[in-house]
């Protein structure tokens, strides 16, 4: 997965360069975000029924192909110069519908693989892979655009898919299938509904997972205005900026890794929850590049930290038959929910300004982590 991430932030990036140079357009940049995100909110929750009732292996052997496929076409297009900006936001989407069924089968077949006693480790180290292709990634691109073109990053992405088919064909799994499986789809889904609704702590994981995405990412899509207004850095500043956030996020994902099997899970994902809080607040009211830059490393590193404790204990404390409508749940609250959160942060900064809009997020993310502490003792406590 590491190889395929590396490509698919490489694609990333020539994308919106793309987009760009086609339409001049940052309106344009954020549609091509939403429509790549927004299939994750409204059919995710299918991709986890799905999961649960078919060979996870099979079902991401597809998906990565689609992937791949998808990467090949905007490769082409791009080659021959036919590509549009509508054929640009088609393939967003069709990005996304994949995605939706990919994403709750790659995070339940984690322990399918491992078994629970390994999984804090297995998560951790999937957080190390993500965010090793967000520093190495976008670093890549900027350099290979200038030498093969944008469509060549798009061909390297597409190749890039070979290692995770490659790899899903040469492993072998231990499937937990649910033995209902000629449920109707609905059925299955309104069970898995019901199964989070009256299971106290993983509602409650889930909700602090959608508060993060709602209201405590909108300062990465701020970012430029820190960096050319407040800090007075620039271009080069900026970069700078958004790499002390994936060093502080791959920071985050060592230590997890390094902290084994605690007995006290719950305590620290309070504990880094309380701290990503802070640090927007902090970030938010800072005037010097230095202090801003810790500041993004505290927020990086407590964030990742935060989300795969979470990932961790929605996986150990699910039975294996609800397990993929669970992961699903968890991808619509953490990927599903963000496109609205950046809507939400833009509309606030343009009426109040970046720095009053970080700073609402962090204050409302700390009321809420420590309502959780005070009212909900047994999260607290999860082992």
């Amino acid at each position: 997965m590491l190889i395929s991430l590396v490509g698919t932030w490489i694609q990333a990036v020539a994308q919106s360069w793309l987009v760009f140079e086609l339409t001049g357009s940052a309106f344009l940049l954020g549609v091509v975000g939403f429509l790549g995100s927004i299939p994750i909110f409204l059919l995710s929750l299918f991709g986890g029924v799905l999961a649960d009732r078919m060979n996870k292996k099979n079902i991401l052997i597809f998906t990565q192909s689609a992937f791949m496929l998808l990467a090949f076409i905007l490769a082409a297009l791009t080659q021959m110069k036919l590509i549009t900006p509508q054929e640009i936001m088609l393939i967003a989407v069709l990005n996304g519908i994949v995605m939706a069924f990919d994403a709750p089968s790659r995070q339940a077949m984690v322990v399918d693989l491992v078994g629970k006693k390994y999984l804090h480790n297995a998560i951790a180290l999937n957080s190390i892979a993500f965010n090793s292709s967000r520093i190495i990634g976008p670093a890549l691109a900027g350099v290979l655009v200038a030498a093969i073109g944008i469509g060549g990053c798009f061909y390297i992405n597409g190749l890039s898919f070979l290692a995770a088919i490659y790899v899903l064909f040469a492993i072998k799994v231990n499937h937990n299938l649910n033995n209902e499986k000629n449920n109707p789809a609905l059925r299955d889904l309104k069970d898995g509904l019901i199964f989070i609704k009256n299971n106290r702590t993983i509602l409650i994981l889930l909700t602090l997972t959608g508060i993060v995405s709602l209201f405590g990412v909108a300062y990465v899509m701020l970012m430029p205005i820190f960096a050319n207004d407040i800090l007075k850095v620039g271009v080069q500043g900026l970069g700078i900026l958004m790499s002390s956030t994936g060093l502080g996020a791959l920071f985050g994902a060592l230590t997890l890794a390094r902290l084994g099997d605690s007995k006290h899970k719950g305590r620290f994902l309070i504990l880094s929850s309380l701290i990503f809080s802070f640090s927007l607040i902090l970030f938010s009211l800072s005037k010097t590049y230095l202090s801003s830059l810790l500041f993004l490393v505290l927020i990086g590193g407590s964030s990742v930290f935060a989300m795969a404790l979470v990932n961790t204990l929605l996986q150990m404390k699910v039975p294996d038959k609800f397990r993929g409508r669970v992961m699903s749940v968890f991808m619509l609250t953490f990927a599903g929910i963000m496109p609205f959160g950046n809507l939400l942060g833009g509309v606030l900064s343009q009426a109040y300004g970046a720095p009053f809009t970080v700073l609402v997020s962090g204050i409302i993310c700390s009321i809420f982590f420590l309502i959780i502490t005070i009212r909900y003792p047994q999260v607290r406590n999860i082992q």
